[in-house]
């Protein structure tokens, strides 16, 4: 039920905004709305504001909206009303209202991640977690612990890093465009600092996912091998593990933090699914005692995994990451352009192979994220919501005719020719860009129901 509420809310709220922007800057160029509607279908609500000879309506089925203005295109026009028709006005008024649904959506994530910046976010500090086994991270020499302070494309440009997601974030935008990171890492907060590098360039990113990061090895913060709570019937349960016992080796091999002891968990079963046991030391108590740990085989896709049915490792340290009122929009601002950007340039690969079409969604994915981010809490939510308004914003300024960004494109044309595009020519476009569309939207729903079923 959440996950559906969620699902309509966000879809509710960003489809009405883009619709304002459309509307408002309509209304502002002295053009006449007919109908504002949120949704398809049959009307559930309608209703008219005083003074407007608008009809505001939403429908049952949320998936989209319009915004219908007077048009001689569409039905005859009243001579007398003529000049409030869409297609009598100007060039530059025409397409300043059909670029206002997009700018809108933009307008809205700025605002969005302004708020989070505003109000704070708890996120883990920007402590590494034991690097994958071969990965970028360990071959760099990272070995888990380290502190990042700064993170940049070279020691020119570094900058101050706030928490781990901040770090995150900067090692997907930089393995996407193919470039080398640099990190300032130190063992202790305040601590003595070097340089690593980490070459990115080498990477062959077709996907950005989880294994993405499995192989620059920078998959979580450091968190303390500790077992938290311990499920009746499980492997733990039946080793005497205890919640709060302090895992310090296993098979005599180190643990140094739970990403670790994860690892060495997940690898205990053999190609073929069986289970293999090992030898947990741990501390309890401020005393040492070795348990017999049989893990639980688990096929995860086409590989085995061992599992104990208890929760591996402590909560990580968290740093409050709050900005001030200006410079709170500015990261807002700055987090919206990076975000477009980013889906430009993954839907620019994709388009000459050098990305998966599997990075493509559609409402399946989003609607289980809906759910996932507003379990979470509120600030997880906002920020969901202003990645997809984002999403939708550089979606519909594609230069794909039946989006805004197709229209754009036709005024673009008109401005440099002086001629509208021929009748005979927009109805070919459109089909095209029909066909186009319901391409996307079927890889899109296909890949989400790839992901859901595995």
């Amino acid at each position: 039920m959440l996950t559906l509420v969620a699902f309509v809310v966000a879809l509710g709220l960003l489809i009405a905004v883009h619709e304002y922007g459309h509307y408002r800057v309509a209304v502002a160029c002295g053009v006449k709305v007919l109908r504002f509607s949120v949704g398809f279908g049959k009307p559930l609500l309608t209703w008219h504001k005083k003074g407007s000879s608008t009809e505001f309506v939403i429908c049952a089925l949320p998936l989209g909206g319009y915004v219908r203005m007077l048009d001689e295109r569409e039905a005859p026009v009243d001579a007398a009303e003529r000049h409030l028709a869409f297609n009598t006005q100007p060039l530059r008024s025409r397409a300043a209202i059909v670029a206002a649904g997009p700018a809108a959506n933009l307008l809205l994530a700025i605002a969005l991640y302004a708020v989070v910046n505003w109000s704070g976010v708890e996120e883990p500090k920007p402590v590494l977690a034991s690097p994958a086994v071969g990965s970028l991270a360990e071959v760099a020499g990272l070995r888990g612990g380290e502190w990042v302070s700064q993170a940049g494309s070279d020691e020119e440009s570094l900058a101050d890093v706030a928490s781990f997601e901040d770090l995150r974030w900067r090692l997907t935008q930089a393995a996407l465009s193919n470039e080398d990171m640099t990190l300032r890492v130190s063992n202790e907060e305040g601590g003595p600092s070097r340089s690593i590098v980490l070459p990115l360039a080498q990477l062959d990113v077709r996907e950005a996912d989880a294994t993405l990061f499995q192989k620059i090895g920078i998959t979580g913060p450091w968190t303390q091998p500790v077992v938290g709570e311990v499920m009746e019937g499980g492997a733990a349960a039946a080793a005497g593990l205890l919640a709060g016992d302090t895992v310090r080796t296993v098979d005599g091999a180190a643990v140094a933090d739970g990403q670790r002891l994860r690892a060495l968990i997940r690898a205990s079963t053999g190609p073929a699914g069986e289970a293999r046991e090992q030898l947990w030391s741990v501390e309890r108590n401020g005393q040492r005692i070795v348990l017999a740990v049989k893990p639980v085989p688990e096929k995860q896709g086409e590989l085995w995994v061992g599992r104990v049915g208890a929760y591996i490792g402590a909560a990580p340290q968290m740093v409050t990451v709050r900005h001030g009122p200006v410079d709170g929009l500015v990261k807002g601002v700055v987090r919206t352009w990076e975000v477009s950007w980013l889906t430009l340039k993954m839907m620019g690969r994709m388009l000459i192979g050098e990305a998966s079409v599997k990075n493509l969604s559609g409402p399946l994915t989003i609607a289980d994220y809906a759910g996932k981010s507003a379990s979470l809490g509120i600030t997880s939510y906002i920020l969901f919501l202003a990645l997809i308004s984002v999403s939708l914003g550089v979606l519909n300024l594609l230069p794909l005719p039946v989006l805004d960004g197709g229209h754009l494109m036709y005024y673009l044309w008109e401005g440099v020719t002086g001629r509208s595009v021929s009748d005979v020519w927009m109805e070919r476009l459109q089909r095209g860009g029909v066909v186009v569309l319901m391409a996307l939207m079927s890889v899109a729903l296909f890949n989400d129901v790839a992901r859901l079923a595995g």
